[in-house]
């Protein structure tokens, strides 16, 4: 692979977009990367080269200057490999996709010490819409990772770890940034500056046995897709006992009358335009049971009629809560029988010209063209 040109690494095209060349590293950072392919030194050496690719891409000079002269060209650049606006952008994508672990993010580190393993762990749980609305208790199945015995959650066999190949059991990696030299943990093995050789035949190279655990849930009033539910420890544990954090997503089904648009809730009401014409009250369902409109025949079709603070409690200050948006769908018959035809001409002919206000307003136009025409 170290003889492709850097656009074949990232398998673009050299007309490649910005957006597109961001998007094919991070697909190819996340297969190659050292945490996916433990042991793998093909992997690890092709995790270096897309980075150094990404690094001369993702900066518009060090692109140009590589399309002009190759790679030769950038020999003697300061900070070639990893600088200028890429290294902000292989920060953030690693970030993303690893967790604060990688480099910069001032968030809680992970207690990894010479675990295999995270001990943060995510999970997704479906809702129906009304548990989501108005909050709900949920039992729950999770899976977790306890230290493997034979290894010590380490991953490697007896436990016996050798020096990282990465760092050189550093621990660090060492990244420039025009000039200046930014020291970041080894994605490899963690800042531990340790990997294991050969896995060990119990936990298959994991450092961990899966077990699993029945946890009771209570779900906020309000939650919604994206959101993310924090449940102190219930996430991995390590070899000191330490126990990580597990995150919730949520897949939240969709109700056949309410549309949920973050706090808003919307509901479409069907109406005869009869019911318009009588101006008829009608009562609709809501979140808390029922509301009442008052139709005319001003309402036009697809009219809202908003009630405040009668929609989802806001997740995280349930005293505010969205509204209650209701459409109107105005219906009209699709076919007339001979009966019903009759009852709308007498009632047409009841209004008089009331009824064909377009000859009104037509009737000097239609003298005008005749007069053009002659």
């Amino acid at each position: 692979m170290e003889e492709l040109c850097f656009y074949e690494v990232l398998q673009v095209s050299k007309s490649a977009t910005a957006t597109e060349i961001k998007k094919a590293y991070r697909k190819l950072a996340i297969k190659y990367h050292p945490d996916k392919n433990p042991g793998d030194k093909e992997a690890e050496e092709t995790f270096k080269i897309i980075n150094e690719a990404y690094a001369v891409l993702s900066d518009d000079k060090k692109r140009e200057i590589y399309d002009m002269y190759g790679k030769e060209g950038l020999q003697g650049q300061a900070g070639s490999g990893f600088g200028g606006g890429g290294m902000d952008d292989i920060m953030d994508i690693f970030n993303s996709m690893f967790g604060d672990s990688f480099g910069f993010g001032g968030g809680k580190s992970q207690q990894r010490s010479s675990m295999q393993y995270p001990l943060d762990i995510e999970q997704e749980i479906s809702l129906e819409f009304n548990e989501a609305v108005f909050g709900s208790e949920k039992e729950i199945e999770v899976k977790y990772l306890e230290p493997c015995d034979d290894c010590n959650g380490t991953g490697a066999k007896d436990g016996v770890l050798s020096t990282c190949s990465y760092c050189q059991g550093q621990g660090q990696v060492v990244m420039r940034q025009g000039f200046m030299t930014f020291a970041q943990e080894c994605p490899k093995c963690h800042g531990t500056g340790k990997t294991s050789g050969e896995s060990c035949p119990t936990c298959k190279g994991v450092g961990g046995i899966e077990k699993s655990e029945s946890v009771t849930i209570s779900i906020p009033a309000g939650i919604n897709a994206g959101n993310r539910l924090r449940v102190p420890g219930k996430g991995n544990i390590d070899s000191f006992g330490h126990r990580g954090d597990l995150y919730l997503h949520f897949d939240i089904e969709e109700d056949e009358n309410f549309v949920r648009d973050g706090d808003d809730i919307y509901i479409e009401v069907p109406v005869f335009f009869t019911q318009l014409l009588l101006s008829e009250e009608i009562t609709v369902p809501s979140l808390e049971g029922e509301v009442s409109i008052n139709l005319s025949p001003k309402i036009r079709d697809k009219e809202h009629f908003i009630f405040n603070n009668k929609g989802v409690p806001h997740v995280n200050s349930p005293s505010r809560r969205g509204r209650f948006i209701v459409q109107i769908k105005v219906n009209y018959p699709q076919k007339l029988n001979s009966e019903q035809k009759e009852l709308i001409e007498q009632l047409n002919e009841s209004f008089g010209l009331e009824s064909k206000p377009h000859k009104s307003i037509f009737e000097n136009t239609f003298d005008r063209i005749k007069d053009w025409m002659k």
